[in-house]
């Protein structure tokens, strides 16, 4: 069964580059007909799609959030890594690693991650 474990900073200052790691086991991230996302939550609000990376390494994002988030992988450690720049106090939220594959969709537990001055 997939497993899917997000890590990195808890904490972030306003305008640094927050980067976060989902290691994925039980899967491969190069298998064919699945694509690695992540999503988010801020408190309060609904999930909000942030991006994926497809099987060839080909990246999608949410255009509200595509000039500051990059979605890259590491094949040889079987990670998906998210970058976000510039952040700011708007940015916290439990950041999920997530994986969609045949209609269906499988969460990781989720990291907070919280920026503050």
């Amino acid at each position: 069964q997939v497993q899917l474990q997000e890590s990195g900073p808890g904490l972030v200052k306003p305008s640094q580059t927050l980067s976060l790691t989902c290691t994925v086991s039980g899967d491969s991230i190069t298998a064919n007909g699945a694509v690695w996302g992540w999503i988010r939550q801020p408190p309060g609000k609904e999930p909000e799609w942030m991006g994926a990376i497809d099987t060839s390494g080909s990246s999608y994002y949410n255009p509200s959030l595509k000039n500051r988030t990059s979605i890259s992988r590491d094949t040889s450690k079987n990670q998906v890594t998210l970058q976000m720049s510039s952040v700011a106090p708007r940015d916290t939220a439990v950041y999920y690693c997530a994986r969609g594959k045949e209609g269906r969709s499988h969460w990781g537990q989720g990291t907070q991650v919280t920026v503050y001055s």
